[in-house]
C-alpha cells in the first residue's frame, strides 16, 4: 500500500468544485445548450411527429441507461462493501442523481406514444390480430401508465436514499449510515434487476410487439453497465486535474474502471450472441421478425458495425494493462463506447421507424439536447455536494488502494 495515500485526509473545501474551474459554470452552458437543442428539434421535428418521437425516444433511453447504470454501480458497491470505488462513488452518485429529470421528459415519451407503441394502442387493429389479442392483458394504456409509475417510483427512491444518506454522512460522519445503505442494497438489487427489466419491455421491446425475447433487458443492462464505467472514466479524468482530486482518484482506481468497461465489453458480446443464436436455432417467426428488420435496407451494415465496435475493438484495445493505465488512452476508450452504445440503442429502437438506416437533423438535436440537460443535473450535483464522500468508513482504504 502506498505510504502517501495513508497520510492523505480530505477535507470539504478540498474535494469542492474550485471556483476558477470551468466546471461551475457547467450547469448553465450545458443547461442552455440543453434547452435550444430540444426547441430547435421540437420545431424541426412537427413536420413529421412520428420521426421526432422515435428520435426523442431513442436519446431518452440511451441517456436513462446511463443514469440507471449509476444507480447499479452504486447499489452494487454497497452490497459488497466495496473499499477500492469509495473515492469515485459520488461521481456516480451525481449521475444517479439524474433520474427526476427523465420523470419529467417522460411526459414527451407519454405525448407521442401512439407514434411509438401503435402496434398495441390501436384497439381497433388489435382486435384483428390474434398474437396482440392475447397480450391485450398486459399492453394496454392504463396499465403501461401504472407500471410505469412503478419503476420510477422505485428508481427515485433508491436514488434518493442512497444521495441522501450519502450526503447526510459527508456532515455528520455517521458510520451507521453506510450499515444502513448496506443493508437496504439487497433488496435493492432485486428491484433494480425487475424494474428495468420490464420497462426496457415496455418502453422498447413493445415498439415490436409480436417480437419477445427474455434476454432482452439483459441486453440492455449490459450496455447500461459499460456506458456508467465509461462515463466515470471520463468524470474522473475531468476532474483529477484539481490536486486533491487527482491524490485521491488515482490511477489505481482508473485502472479497475477499466477493467470493468473492459470485462461488460465481453458480456455484452456474450449475451448478445446468446440473444442471436438462440431465436435463430428455434427459428420461431414471431422471434426472428426483429432480426429480419435489421437485416436489410443498410441495418445489416450497422449490425456487423456494432459486433466489431462494441465487442472487437474495445475488447483488443482495453485488454492492455498499459491502456487502463494511461489516462489519455482509457479516456479515449471510454469515449468510444459512449459512442457505440448510442449506436446500440439506435438499432435496438429505430428500425420500426425507419425503413432504411439514416441519421436525421432531429437525432442529432434531441441527442445534445437530452445530453445538454443530463449533463447540467450532473455538474450542479457536483457543485452541491462535493466531488467525494469525504467520511465514508471505507475512504482510507479507497485512498490507499492499489492494484496487484
Amino acid at each position: 500500500m502506498s505510504s502517501s495515500h495513508k497520510k492523505l485526509n480530505l477535507t470539504a473545501s478540498e474535494v469542492r468544485i474550485p471556483e476558477s474551474h470551468w466546471a461551475n459554470k457547467a450547469p448553465v452552458v450545458f443547461g442552455v445548450i440543453g434547452l435550444v437543442s430540444l426547441a430547435a428539434a421540437f420545431a424541426i421535428g412537427m413536420g413529421d411527429k412520428k420521426d421526432l418521437h422515435f428520435s426523442f425516444h431513442v436519446s431518452f433511453m440511451y441517456f436513462l441507461s446511463i443514469a440507471l447504470g449509476g444507480l447499479f454501480f452504486v447499489i452494487i458497491q454497497h452490497a459488497s462493501a466495496a473499499g477500492w470505488s469509495a473515492v469515485v462513488r459520488r461521481l456516480a452518485e451525481s449521475v444517479m442523481s439524474t433520474l427526476p429529470l427523465f420523470l419529467v421528459l417522460f411526459v414527451s415519451v407519454l405525448l407521442g406514444m401512439h407514434s411509438l407503441f401503435h402496434h398495441w394502442t390501436d384497439t381497433a387493429a388489435v382486435a384483428l390480430d390474434p398474437i396482440l389479442n392475447k397480450k391485450v392483458a398486459y399492453l394496454n394504456e392504463p396499465f403501461f401508465f401504472v407500471r410505469a409509475a412503478i419503476y420510477f417510483t422505485l428508481w427515485l427512491t433508491m436514488g434518493w436514499f442512497f444521495l441522501r444518506n450519502s450526503v447526510k454522512q459527508d456532515t455528520t460522519g455517521d458510520h451507521a449510515l453506510s450499515r444502513k445503505m448496506r443493508k437496504f442494497s439487497f433488496p435493492c438489487i432485486a428491484a433494480f434487476a425487475l424494474s428495468l427489466t420490464f420497462s426496457v419491455f415496455d418502453w422498447v421491446m413493445s415498439i415490436d410487439p409480436h417480437w419477445y425475447s427474455t434476454m432482452f433487458g439483459v441486453y440492455f443492462f449490459a450496455g447500461s453497465a459499460i456506458s456508467v464505467y465509461a462515463l466515470l472514466v471520463v468524470l474522473s479524468t475531468v476532474f483529477r486535474g484539481i490536486p486533491a482530486i487527482g491524490n485521491a482518484i488515482t490511477v489505481e482506481h482508473q485502472q479497475d474502471l477499466g477493467k470493468l468497461m473492459f470485462g461488460h465489453t465481453a458480456f455484452w458480446a456474450y449475451v448478445t450472441f446468446s440473444q442471436y443464436f438462440l431465436i435463430w436455432y428455434a427459428n420461431i417467426p414471431e422471434e426472428t421478425l426483429w432480426y429480419y428488420h435489421r437485416s436489410q435496407h443498410g441495418w445489416m451494415g450497422m449490425g456487423i458495425a456494432l459486433m466489431v465496435g462494441h465487442f472487437v475493438l474495445p475488447f483488443w484495445f482495453l485488454i492492455s494493462r498499459t491502456v487502463k493505465r494511461s489516462k489519455a488512452l482509457v479516456t479515449c476508450g471510454a469515449l468510444w463506447m459512449l459512442g457505440v452504445h448510442f449506436l446500440d440503442i439506435f438499432y435496438m429502437i429505430m428500425p420500426m421507424a425507419r425503413e432504411e438506416f439514416a441519421f436525421s437533423p432531429t437525432d442529432i438535436l434531441c441527442f445534445v439536447g437530452i445530453g445538454g440537460l443530463f449533463f447540467a443535473w450532473i455538474f450542479s450535483a457536483l457543485k452541491k455536494h462535493g466531488l467525494i464522500a469525504i467520511k465514508d468508513p471505507l475512504i482510507h482504504e479507497s485512498l490507499a488502494f492499489e492494484n496487484y
